[in-house]
């Protein structure tokens, strides 16, 4: 019988099961009736075929919900034959009654009274029934399944190409407004959201539905007063689930709240690591935030204990109701004999399996809405009309084009962005036009403009005189070949990559146009040639080779108008010499050319210079006569030259021509080292073998107490679900007593009997909640405070891998700290609670009949499967169609991120095409999938039915030959039953699991890592022949060879433009890096072999953005030295010293005033005395002194300045300073530039060298 009835949704922990969720069903409703509406929208795709599956599997899907209820009017027949024959039997110990043919007669009469009931064979008939309604509900759960899924399937195809294509004919503009990585989510996921929205779960939520209303019928039907009994108690539940989302929501808040605070601190010690790392302020700062985490412990202990006891009022009331109903219901059975027992069971049950059932659609409810807002977004975009339409074919095309372009009073501005750009230019057919000007002045939104990406606001761009506008898109594009700056590059091979110029090209025009574009040689020289693959964006190729693939790609086009966009400014001297040749070659062709340019070298011969300024074209005219009137070409030209010559000169000291060309030809044949370094850091991040259990319970162990009596919690938990079938089939016993009396003492013992559970599991569930939130919290303060700990002991270089920024660092405390979480307690807690649930299940049924028990026994681990399956079809099979999709979404992604040079080829529509023949593909998968799934679903639902069929059978043949009584029966079959469907349950407990070892494994490996730098002394300071380079930066070399050193009590002025290594000294000295080779010798030692704290305590350091904690001026002063307790004397000293004990005088609170986060309170030249002061504290031997003036006005620059003269005195000073005005007086000045030192030597020295340095002072120019 199925009074099991889904009881395996009463384990201990499924809070919402078993009420009669009021609440939620009006609010179903009233939602369903707005999303009804709604909600038919998302099958606008669907053709008749489609719609003919979806109403046949609706069909199945209702006839299989009502397949529940149909089965209690069996299981009521069965329970009232079995309990007649029981009551028969006992007729027969009556001495006075005889059995004779079958019937059982009163002794010396001949008056027959009854028919002694063959029960074999009334059990075969109702395993017969079973047996039929578990093979239709095989076929309906198959078919409702199937249908949904396949018809899904087939919409979700159309909505992927549909959005594709629109997607793809969208104008330039809508893409500036929708970031790239936006529209592939969208793709993938809102997709994805859709498809459950119309797929498997639509089916399952109209079989749960069904099931609901049919049970309610038929209690109504069969005896209204219990059901209206039953549900008069159900709004308890209803209130209890309310209150406990209410709580559990406020809760969570709060502990959200309390833990943004640890947040926050932990947030601003990471931003500013170096000032922590360079005071020595670590221990401090764990300190500062395990004190904040306490509350967020609280808290979270608090919500652990509601849980618990809302759980256990849940349990306690679902208890009471049982007795209540089977009290009131054996009192109709036996007192008025309105009901027989079946009926009451029927009803009973009925109305069980309603409420269920409601509780199980509710999460269908959330997929349809989380499709709905998904839909809403794509059909919007569906729905849209472009702007400007790539792929229509109106308009019309010109015979002859000369290429006359002419901007007629164009305003225009970006749809992103809105400040304006005015136009108003004409460039001349077979003329080359260059654009000069600083960036964001226009160049390249005009070269856009003709392209016909955006459309200006106002006026408008002719082509011969004729509107662009007017023209076909795709016909304007095709007579433009274009280069940009970054070129793109599409994954394929090199010849594919130029066909992309022109459909339908010969290989020997490709030839052509790569002899043209000086490719053909480096192309000839690689080993598959133009087969070679180019890589992902081209990542293979070096940018030389990449900017002539994509020139040849141009030249294919045979072009009327080529556009250049600064085409070389990315490359070095070498491949730019070789790119501009080509250029030139293609240049004088007599084509209209634009060309944008930064280098002002690649423009000198072009026919006409226009210069631009703020969005306006203002000069133009040819090199000369731009020169004479001296505007903004002027002033570029003048810039670039001084540049040049400064580095003209560097490389010939450097290093002679030839090292040069071996670099350049090397780099032509082995690919860029940088992208696939960049490629490998992400590889690695994703594979973490997931923690073992046992390390993370040892994190756990001092918490054991609190685990051991959640573990007892849990046991006693778990074996309340057997208990209950062994009062249930008791209950069933009583109703066979013949004597009234005995009877109603039985049952009121058996619902007193109930109660006693109710309690005792309220009390355990409250022990469990509380006892595993104790430990579970504990153990995240305990991981957070560890994984903040190991954080600050890494070297800086660590901090600045982008995977570790100080964003990403927060997260990981806040979110993989708490799911470990789901490793121990809670974790132990359900396992303990399956298996004594299991364990007692199958001692109960072995002591009372252990043959009946082998018979079910061959069903458990089915059961188990299905409830296993069950799980698994909820969470859905998204997971192997993502895989499937990767192959079309790698072409969407391509295709998205790319759109310009799409458009700019005029290639949308074959990447449409492209896309539609890989969505092909994951379709057959997913109709492949629609079967297995179904199978599996149809498997799972009739998988008890059978269980049933089998055992009920069994079970009458053991009554009838082995005398077992018929309570036994039941009571063996459901306690086996439900267990079983809680083991399945079980096993799909196990996401939450996998997640937290994983994230255990990445916080473990957090903890495991050793620092690459772990740290007497008089300042004396050299630099060997240092070289360095960032580590996340591996191809630009910040140091290049340094030798530089520095006396005790002396001063060192750096001086040099920004990026030639001055603060990157400054780092090495602190040991926030070592150098990759050379050495930093400090009083005669190795830096490295230097204690690393022990360091730092001996240098005291001013940056140019000083870093100040939320807190009081004191405490900032006091950060300073974070190894003593500093007196208020000591602080009033150094802030005199640093020139700022009488501006704190004047403020009200003076050394208590908080600063604000980041300082914001105060002005920057108070910030940099309050930094400098915090220097002085801690006694430094050395000073370093990072631009500490460079940000102030000359009246705060004024007594800072004096601050640092005070601050120096013997002290081995190092300076950085961009004003020379500042380091005149210093002992030794080091002039750098490209990462060593050019000159050094005092003032008047460097002035009489007549050098580098001599030059800044006399122009007076600023360094940076």
């Amino acid at each position: 019988g199925r009074y099991n009835m889904r009881m395996e949704h009463h384990g201990p922990d499924s809070s919402h099961t078993g009420r009669f969720p009021w609440d939620a069903f009006v609010v179903a409703m009233t939602i369903l009736k707005s999303t009804w509406l709604q909600w038919l929208k998302h099958f606008r795709f669907a053709t008749c075929r489609e719609t003919l599956m979806m109403v046949g599997g609706s069909v199945c899907a209702f006839l299989h919900g009502s397949a529940q209820p149909l089965m209690l009017l069996v299981f009521g027949m069965l329970t009232d034959t079995f309990i007649e024959y029981d009551i028969e039997l006992q007729e027969l110990l009556d001495p006075r009654k005889e059995c004779i043919n079958n019937t059982i007669q009163w002794k010396n009469q001949s008056v027959w009274t009854d028919w002694l009931l063959d029960i074999e064979y009334e059990m075969t008939n109702f395993a017969y029934y079973y047996v039929a309604i578990g093979c239709a509900v095989f076929l309906l759960g198959y078919l409702q399944i199937s249908l949904w899924v396949t018809s899904a399937a087939r919409q979700i195809q159309i909505i992927r190409k549909t959005y594709f294509r629109k997607v793809m004919r969208m104008e330039i503009g809508w893409f500036d407004c929708n970031s790239t990585g936006e529209l592939n989510t969208r793709m993938s996921d809102d997709i994805n959201k859709i498809n459950d929205a119309i797929a498997d779960q639509v089916s399952i939520f109209i079989q749960r539905f069904t099931t609901f209303v049919c049970g309610f019928a038929m209690g109504f039907v069969k005896g209204w007063k219990l059901t209206l009994v039953i549900i008069a108690a159900s709004p308890l539940i209803g209130v209890g689930a309310a209150l406990m989302a209410l709580f559990v929501a406020k809760l969570t808040g709060q502990e959200l709240q309390a833990y943004a605070k640890a947040g926050a601190v932990a947030d601003e010690v990471l931003t500013s690591i170096r000032t922590v790392a360079a005071f020595g302020g670590e221990l401090k700062e764990v300190e500062r935030y395990d004190k904040n985490l306490i509350s967020a412990q609280r808290w979270g202990i608090r919500k652990g204990l509601i849980m618990g006891f809302f759980t256990g009022y849940m349990w306690f009331i679902i208890f009471l109701c049982y007795a209540l109903a089977f009290w009131y219901g054996s009192s109709l059975v036996v007192d008025t004999q309105e009901y027989s027992p079946g009926t009451l069971l029927q009803v009973f049950f009925g109305v069980l399996i309603a409420a269920l059932n409601l509780g199980q659609a509710s999460p269908c409810l959330e997929a349809f809405a989380a499709g709905r807002g998904a839909a809403t977004i794509i059909f919007e975009t569906i729905d849209r009309e472009p702007d400007i339409d790539c792929l229509s074919e109106a308009c019309y095309k010109l015979d002859k084009v000369k290429g006359d372009i002419e901007f007629h009073n164009v305003t225009f501005h970006y749809p992103s962005r809105p400040e304006v750009v005015v136009l108003w230019l004409s460039v001349n057919s077979g003329e080359t036009t260059a654009f000069v000007g600083p960036s964001g002045a226009g160049k390249s939104t005009a070269v856009q403009l003709i392209q016909r990406f955006y459309d200006p606001k106002e006026g408008m761009v002719t082509l011969d005189g004729h509107d662009i506008r007017g023209l076909n898109i795709q016909w304007l594009r095709s007579l433009m070949g274009i280069v940009e700056q970054e070129p793109v590059l599409f994954a394929t091979t090199i010849a594919e990559n130029i066909r992309y110029g022109r459909p339908g090209v010969t290989l020997d025009d490709i030839i052509h146009a790569t002899k043209e574009a000086n490719a053909y040689n480096f192309i000839m020289d690689l080993p598959q040639k133009f087969d070679t693959l180019v890589g992902e964006g081209g990542g293979q190729m070096s940018g030389g080779q990449k900017q002539r693939i994509a020139i040849a790609r141009a030249l294919v086009r045979n072009p009327r108008i080529l556009l250049l966009d600064m085409a070389t400014s990315a490359l070095d001297n070498e491949s730019e010499a070789v790119v501009q040749e080509a250029l030139d070659k293609v240049i004088s062709n007599g084509r209209t050319t634009i060309s944008i340019a930064h280098r002002l070298s690649t423009i000198k011969n072009a026919d006409v210079i226009v210069g631009y300024e703020h969005g306006r074209a203002v000069e133009r005219g040819k090199h000369d006569e731009l020169l004479e009137r001296k505007g903004v070409y002027f002033t570029l030209v003048t810039l670039q030259s001084q540049g040049d010559k400064a580095l003209n000169q560097k490389a010939r000291q450097s290093r002679a021509s030839i090292r040069k060309r071996t670099r350049s030809q090397l780099s032509n044949l082995i690919p860029e080292a940088e992208s696939f370094i960049s490629q490998a850091d992400e590889e690695v991040e994703e594979h973490v073998e997931p923690a073992p259990v046992t390390r993370i319970l040892k994190y756990n162990a001092p918490e054991w107490p609190y685990m051991l009596f959640g573990t007892i919690g849990a046991a006693v938990n778990g074996g309340v679900n057997p208990v209950y079938s062994l009062l249930f089939s008791q209950i069933l016993a009583t109703f066979s007593i013949p004597d009234p009396e005995a009877q109603r003492r039985e049952i009121n013992g058996i619902c007193m009997f109930f109660v006693l559970v109710g309690v005792t599991s309220f009390i355990t569930q409250m022990l469990q909640g509380y006892a595993f939130s104790k430990s579970g919290e504990l153990l995240t303060r305990r991981l957070r405070r560890m994984g903040f700990h190991a954080m600050l002991g890494q070297e800086v270089g660590w901090f600045d891998d982008h995977r570790n920024s100080p964003g990403a660092l927060t997260t990981r405390l806040a979110t993989d700290a708490s799911q470990v979480q789901g490793a121990t307690g809670s974790q132990i807690g359900m396992i303990v609670n399956s298996l004594t649930n299991i364990g007692v299940a199958v001692i109960i049924s072995f002591y009372f009949s252990w043959k009946l028990s082998l018979v079910i026994l061959c069903f458990l681990p089915f059961l188990a499967l299905s409830g296993g399956f069950q799980a698994k079809m909820l969470t859905g099979f998204a997971k192997q169609d993502k895989q499937a999709m990767e192959d079309a979404g790698r072409i969407s992604g391509e295709a998205l991120n790319n759109i310009r040079t799409i458009a700019g080829l005029g290639k949308e529509q074959s990447f449409v095409e492209m896309y539609e023949a890989h969505l092909e593909a994951p379709y057959q998968a997913a109709k492949q999938k629609a079967n297995v799934y179904g199978a599996c679903y149809g498997f799972a639902q009739c998988v008890v039915f059978m269980a049933n069929s089998a055992s009920y059978r069994f079970g009458g043949y053991l009554v009838r030959q082995e005398g077992l009584h018929f309570s036994l029966v039941f009571r063996v079959i459901s306690a086996i039953v439900t267990s079983g469907t809680a083991l399945g349950r079980a096993s799909s407990y196990t996401p939450d699991y996998a997640k937290a070892k994983i994230s255990a494994a990445r916080f473990f490996q957090l903890l495991d890592r050793v620092p690459k730098i772990s740290p007497d002394f008089k300042g004396n300071l050299e630099f060997i022949d240092c070289k360095f380079t960032y580590p996340t930066r591996p191809d630009i070399q910040v140091l290049n060879g340094l030798n530089v050193s520095v006396k005790p009590g002396q001063t060192l002025a750096f001086v040099g433009s920004s990026g030639c290594g001055k603060s990157t000294s400054v780092q090495l000295l602190e040991r926030f890096y070592d150098p990759d080779q050379g050495k930093v010798i400090i009083d005669g030692h190795d830096s490295t072999q230097v204690n690393v704290s022990y360091l730092r305590s001996k240098i005291g350091i001013v940056s140019q953005e000083p870093i100040l904690f939320d807190c009081s001026i004191g405490d900032n002063i006091k950060y300073g030295d974070n190894l003593r307790e500093v007196s208020m004397n000591d602080i009033i000293s150094a802030s005199k010293k640093a020139q700022l004990h009488d501006f704190v005088m004047t403020l009200p609170e003076k050394y208590d005033t908080n600063v604000g986060s980041q300082g914001s309170q105060l002005s920057r030249g108070q910030k940099q005395r309050i930094a400098i002061a915090r220097a002085i504290i801690r006694d430094p031997k050395i000073l370093l002194l990072d631009e500490a003036t460079s940000a102030l006005d000359t009246e705060s620059e004024k007594t800072v300045q004096e601050a640092l003269d005070k601050a120096r005195e013997g002290r081995t000073c190092i300076v950085i300073a961009h004003r020379l005005s500042t380091i005149q007086n210093s002992d030794i000045i080091a002039v750098m530039s490209r990462g060593f030192v050019i000159e050094q030597g005092p003032h008047d020295q460097l002035m009489a060298l007549k050098g580098a340095y001599y030059k800044l002072v006399t122009t007076g120019a600023p360094i940076s």
